[in-house]
């Protein structure tokens, strides 16, 4: 992806067989759906995508297709996200929670793809299905698209990550046909972003530092050596220090709100090691302490992050209801260390808005 911030859209599979693009061979980027996985090596397992909170497993929820140019080792690479599907685990902002983030990359010449790029046009006939076996094997749960050592037991071909998933499928519609694209599927379409226009937040952010000196100057101008003074004076000085806190938090959101109002079907902005992430909010921000190092010992920079708006595309009987963020923000190792056999994984961070911000 070129330098600058791109923003994604989710753009709806077009007539049957419209979901070539989301299949492996043509490394997309989607929503929803099974995981078109990038290397067949090394695939996460059910139990690295079981939510430590309530110990189900996690959903595919989107993967975005990020080569790194100049990098031949990472001439193809794709990352992979995995919400947990109860509305219970989301209470809590901060480190990972219901989410995983995991990486693959493989060079140019690979045992799994041709080196030429894939055609253009769709191919002749109906588009495939989603693979239910890779090409060792080993089979490929029927709900998710993880490795699937469960099978059903009447037709023993249906192949699932665990019983959580068996069991779904079953309420869902174990017979009908699996050959079409999974309900409620998009694909990520990448855009760059207008230049942005001028603001005057920063105006008035200074604005309200210099009201609030001001204020704060006055009071204790004003200050006697009373202890009733005194005591008038603190408490002054306390409800200036909440009202700049409101006005500052105020400021982030509203700072927010301006730059999706340009784009607001925007469900990714992604910028590699540029600038940062447009935060919702000014209260639970992680520190460089709160990002881990990766595995390999290297930083991790922020990548790209998740909008609010793509909870307008997920479904009931995909996510659940009242599952909510403010963004998600997901941050990779700077030197995107590993290989083709190697799924690794990296750092999210749930925020969510302040009390009374509201898109």
């Amino acid at each position: 992806m070129a330098p600058g911030v791109e923003l994604g859209f989710a753009a709806a599979a077009e007539g049957p067989g419209g979901a070539w693009r989301l299949h492996s061979t043509y490394f997309p980027s989607k929503v929803g759906g099974r995981p078109a996985w990038l290397g067949e090596a090394g695939l996460p397992g059910p139990a690295a995508l079981r939510c430590g909170q309530c110990q189900q497993p996690r959903a595919f929820l989107l993967q975005l297709y990020a080569p790194l140019p100049g990098r031949p080792d990472a001439f193809h690479r794709t990352l992979f996200v995995f919400a947990c599907r109860s509305p219970a685990c989301y209470r809590l902002a901060g480190p990972c929670g219901p989410f995983r983030v995991f990486r693959n990359q493989l060079p140019r010449r690979n045992d799994t793809y041709p080196e030429e790029p894939p055609p253009e046009e769709p191919p002749p006939g109906p588009g495939p299905a989603p693979p239910r076996r890779l090409g060792s094997g080993a089979a490929l749960c029927r709900v998710c698209g993880c490795l699937g050592p469960r099978c059903c037991g009447r037709c023993r071909r249906a192949a699932y990550c665990g019983p959580e998933h068996q069991a779904l499928d079953w309420r869902r519609g174990h017979r009908r046909s699996c050959g079409q694209h999974a309900a409620g599927e998009y694909e990520i379409l990448i855009e760059p972003e207008e230049p942005e226009f001028p603001t005057d937040s920063t105006d008035d952010e200074q604005g309200a530092e210099d009201t609030s000196k001001d204020a704060k100057e006055q009071g204790e101008l004003g200050a006697a050596g009373t202890a009733d003074e005194a005591f008038q004076s603190l408490d002054e000085e306390t409800l200036e220090a909440m009202a700049k806190h409101e006005t500052e938090e105020e400021n982030i959101f509203q700072v927010f709100k301006k730059q999706v109002a340009a784009e607001p079907e925007q469900i990714i902005r992604y910028c590699r090691g540029g600038g940062g992430p447009l935060w919702v909010s000014g209260e639970n921000r992680p520190e460089e302490k709160d990002i881990p190092n990766c595995v390999c010992g290297a930083k991790r920079i922020f990548e790209f992050q998740i909008m609010p708006q793509l909870l307008n595309h997920l479904q009931v009987d995909s996510l659940g209801e009242s599952i909510d963020w403010g963004t998600l923000v997901v941050y990779t190792c700077a030197d995107s260390c590993g290989g083709g056999s190697e799924y690794l994984e990296e750092f999210i961070w749930k925020q969510d808005y302040s009390m009374g911000s509201t898109l």
